[in-house]
């Protein structure tokens, strides 16, 4: 397959994968909310059964305190009925505590059969509003389960489109590099093949070495048929690349012999040194001729 065919196809591909690859990632993610939902519901039926717990403990309570109310009740009529036959001051006074400490267990049953049946009317009335949540919940959840359905179908549907035409495109490429560019765009978020330009990918710009990017325009250039295998990848970021043309990309060339070369550079540096030590012998004996006659006056004035 000629070079620019093969990058083409690569294109094409590239578009047709990225796609697919979203459109099951929303076949996935479409259902989460769904999830949350029903975990919503879940959690609504949970609480309305510990408070219809709740709700049947309350009602033993109250059954059990109108037994004890009775029972109280009953004790102390039937302690009011002895009255009659008491014959002494001693046996009316003990008699009448146990009358009034008889209505005393009477008021607290009454006072709490009271208080039992108020919780009762009031978790009556929670659950009611739980069982109201709960059929209100179902039945959202019902509609988007309904509404859910028809989009995963529809996208199901473009999802065998996008495979149909995927194959098709398949068709003449190496396993290999389309096992290699499906990996890479699933992992790169839908960029597989990118242009490299000035030295430079246009993937994760990165500076490629001369030779690499000569490798690649070299490439783009022959005029036969091309295997996959033959393309280049970007060694920093892997992505498949193909040369754009650009009127500042050139290639790799030596350096000229313009370039200064270090092996005359340290020659000069000797020749420098060499007369900067001829200068300073010269300067030196100067020095020793000046001192010599200062000397040979000192003398002759002595």
């Amino acid at each position: 397959m000629i070079y620019e065919e093969l990058i083409e196809k690569l294109k094409s591909l590239q578009d047709i994968l990225s796609r697919k690859f979203e459109v099951e990632a929303e076949i996935r993610d479409i259902p989460k909310s769904l999830a949350t939902k029903t975990e919503l519901v879940n959690r609504l039926k949970k609480t309305y059964i510990d408070k219809n717990a709740q709700y049947e403990q309350i009602k033993l309570r109250i059954r059990i305190l109108k037994e004890k109310t009775q029972e109280t009740e009953e004790g102390r009529a039937k302690l009011e009925s002895y009255m009659d036959t008491v014959k002494t001051q001693r046996e009316y006074e003990a008699l009448d505590k146990e009358i009034t400490d008889a209505k005393a267990r009477e008021a607290q049953s009454r006072n709490d059969l009271q208080k039992e049946e108020k919780a009762l009317e009031e978790m009556a009335a929670s659950l009611e509003n739980e069982e109201s949540l709960i059929k209100e919940q179902e039945d959202e959840l019902e509609q988007e389960q309904t509404e859910i359905k028809g989009e995963i179908d529809s996208r199901k549907k473009h999802l065998a489109q996008l495979e149909k035409d995927e194959a098709k495109i398949n068709d003449g490429l190496d396993a290999d590099i389309l096992f290699k560019f499906e990996r890479i765009i699933r992992n790169k978020s839908g960029s597989g093949i990118v242009s490299l330009k000035r030295g430079v990918c246009s993937g994760c710009h990165m500076i490629l070495p001369m030779q690499f990017v000569n490798d690649v325009r070299l490439l783009s250039s022959m005029d036969r048929q091309i295997e996959g295998s033959e393309l280049k990848s970007c060694p920093y970021c892997s992505r498949v690349l193909f040369f754009q043309e650009d009127g500042e990309d050139v290639f790799y060339q030596e350096p000229s012999e313009g370039i200064f070369d270090m092996d005359d550079i340290e020659d000069d540096e000797e020749e420098d040194y060499s007369e900067d030590e001829e200068m300073d012998d010269e300067e030196g004996e100067a020095d020793s001729e000046e001192e010599d006659a200062e000397e040979e006056e000192e003398e002759e004035e002595v």
